[in-house]
């Protein structure tokens, strides 16, 4: 008998170094060359929007992959019983300001009106420590899948911030899904080993982040 949640098989490339909870899509030449668009300084803004805005949609598309189905059979015009899924109920998102936010439009484009949280994470200019500044969630999130939005991760440092938040309002690890475009194995690494229930998307491991992806996405360089 087939269980009644299941999910569907993702589009992944495995990496054994980092274990299960890292997901990275399969490096097509499509992904290729929105990674190389974005990366190149000299992209112009209007570009690099519009393939950042294709790559986050593959990875929002990915993530959605990892949240659980259920079983649900429906009626067709022709009067015919089909057997498919639907999400389970209790997804919401939460975007760390500001580059997170990049993300967003993404999310609800294939998720509708799903409710979104935020978190604002600056570093000290005297120590460079990263603190919390603000957050908001959707009601009752600590019970839903979070799919948690930053696209590029360097350190780890900010993310780690902002998982500490979610756990202080009961979020459980294993129900905590980031979204990301590009990361460096360190940041991986760190991410993992202190949160070794989360799962992480993204498209690229790579040492050398493109970390002025938030100030070309938002035109503050």
């Amino acid at each position: 008998m087939e269980p009644d949640l299941i999910q569907t098989a993702p589009c992944i490339v495995k990496d054994e170094e980092y274990g299960p909870q890292l997901k990275v899509l399969k490096n097509t030449n499509n992904i290729k060359e929105l990674q190389t668009f974005l990366r190149d300084k000299t992209t112009a803004r209007s570009d690099f929007i519009f393939y950042a805005d294709r790559l986050i949609r593959l990875v929002v598309e990915e993530g959605l992959n990892q949240l659980p189905y259920q079983k649900f059979t429906v009626t067709t015009p022709t009067g015919y019983e089909y057997h498919g899924l639907k999400y389970e109920k209790g997804n919401c998102g939460v975007s760390i300001i500001r580059s997170g936010e990049a993300m967003e439009q993404g999310l609800q484009n294939c998720c509708g009106p799903i409710r979104i949280g935020k978190i604002l994470i600056q570093s000290d200019a005297d120590t460079h420590e990263a603190k919390v500044l603000y957050s908001n969630f959707p009601p009752e999130f600590s019970s839903r899948k979070v799919l948690l939005m930053y696209p590029i991760m360097s350190t780890g440092n900010t993310v780690t911030k902002a998982m500490n938040v979610l756990k202080n309002h009961r979020v459980k690890e294993q129900n905590v899904i980031l979204l990301n475009l590009f990361c460096t194995p360190r940041s991986v690494k760190s991410l993992i080993n202190s949160f070794p229930g989360i799962t992480i998307v993204t498209t690229e491991v790579h040492p050398v982040a493109p970390n002025h992806f938030g100030q070309k996405y938002f035109g503050t360089e």
